[in-house]
């Protein structure tokens, strides 16, 4: 486990930007009140085994007991580094995306399991969707009583999705909760 270097920071922060946006600094400054300290620590990012952890510096600071090889995870795992060197946000990311989210779609309750099984958002399935999106932004799904079911691209911008097709994709599907089911050995 280890600090992430100027490239991995950029590249995270890049790909985080994406979907938060100037919330961005929320998630950096987001102060921690974990640990026996009174005052709040902060949360910072760290590297190990190719994963990306978003973990309290008092979490960090007590891990640093464990062995390298013994240790299986720490705080939040966000994303991973692929074998060719890109970085992927994983589906545990979802809730700090979906607290901070910039751009947000409401998927209709029939179509919920459709998402959910991993196809894209069609233009029939938005029950909602904000204002002021562009094609490649990126896009937390909520259902409609605003639970968060995944994440992904913006196919279409805000105004194309109202000359759109009904069986037009909307949006991209990157990753749902129903990875936690299907997905269960690889995470």
């Amino acid at each position: 486990m280890r600090p992430l270097d100027e490239k991995e920071t950029s590249v995270v922060f890049e790909k985080l930007f994406k979907f938060v946006g100037n919330n961005l600094k929320n998630i950096v400054e987001n102060p921690s009140h974990e640990g026996p300290d009174a005052n709040p620590g902060r949360y910072c990012f760290r590297l190990h085994k190719n994963k990306i952890y978003y973990a309290s510096e008092s979490l960090v600071k007590r891990a640093t007991n464990v062995a390298r090889p013994n240790l299986v995870s720490l705080g939040t795992c966000i994303g991973k580094y692929t074998h060719g060197g890109s970085f992927h946000l994983t589906v545990q990311a979802l809730n700090l995306l979906a607290a901070n989210a910039k751009h947000k779609v409401w998927l209709k309750p029939q179509s919920e399991m459709s998402f959910l099984y991993g196809n894209h958002v069609l233009k029939s399935a938005l029950g909602r969707i904000t204002d002021n999106i562009a094609a490649g932004d990126g896009v937390v799904v909520f259902s409609m009583a605003d639970v968060p079911l995944g994440f992904g691209v913006a196919a279409k911008s805000t105004q194309d999705c109202r000359k759109l097709d009904p069986n037009g994709i909307v949006v991209l599907h990157q990753a749902d909760v129903g990875e936690y089911l299907r997905m269960e050995d690889e995470l």
